[in-house]
């Protein structure tokens, strides 16, 4: 017979699996560029790291990029691949970066069913760190919302 103690430790375990316990489809891909978790961290700040080795998510209205609106392209921090276009950010008010689309081949998506959810994680195509995630609720014309961790990413202006 199964107790409530027994089935509480049951719950604790298993929701511990679902957040620490996973092994992103994403960290089994072969990209373009990689490293060794060693050389990442040197090349990365602790921030930037955290975000796009660690799939982790910078605080709302934390980035200098949110407020960023001159134009140029939003490039991933960890191998410079140019991702989004200032032509399609838009403000979401969610305290990130968003976009309606990316740059055509510049980033892949997974299933993150981390957290107790199911949510769309964005990867760069070329070093696969973690971005953000996508959502349906963004604007025309593709109705997505690309919600972008400012610190995963660089902004390189366009001259002139």
């Amino acid at each position: 017979m199964v107790g409530r103690r027994q089935v509480l430790i049951g719950a604790a375990l298993g929701a511990f699996g679902l957040c620490f316990g996973r092994q992103s489809a994403v960290a089994r891909e072969t990209f373009a560029i990689s490293h060794s978790d060693a050389e990442w961290r040197k090349l990365l700040t602790p921030d930037q790291y955290t975000v796009l080795r660690r799939e982790g998510t910078e605080r709302p209205f934390s980035s200098a990029l949110l407020k960023e609106h001159r134009k140029g392209n939003f490039a991933c921090a960890g191998c410079d691949q140019n991702a989004f276009s200032s032509t399609t950010k838009f403000d979401s008010g969610t305290g990130w970066p968003s976009f309606w689309a990316p740059l055509k081949d510049a980033v892949g998506t997974s299933t993150d069913a981390t957290l107790g959810m199911v949510r769309t994680e964005v990867h760069c195509s070329r070093c696969g760190g973690h971005l953000g995630h996508v959502f349906d609720d963004g604007p025309k014309p593709t109705g997505h919302r690309y919600c972008m961790n400012g610190v995963a990413m660089k902004f390189h202006p366009l001259a002139g």
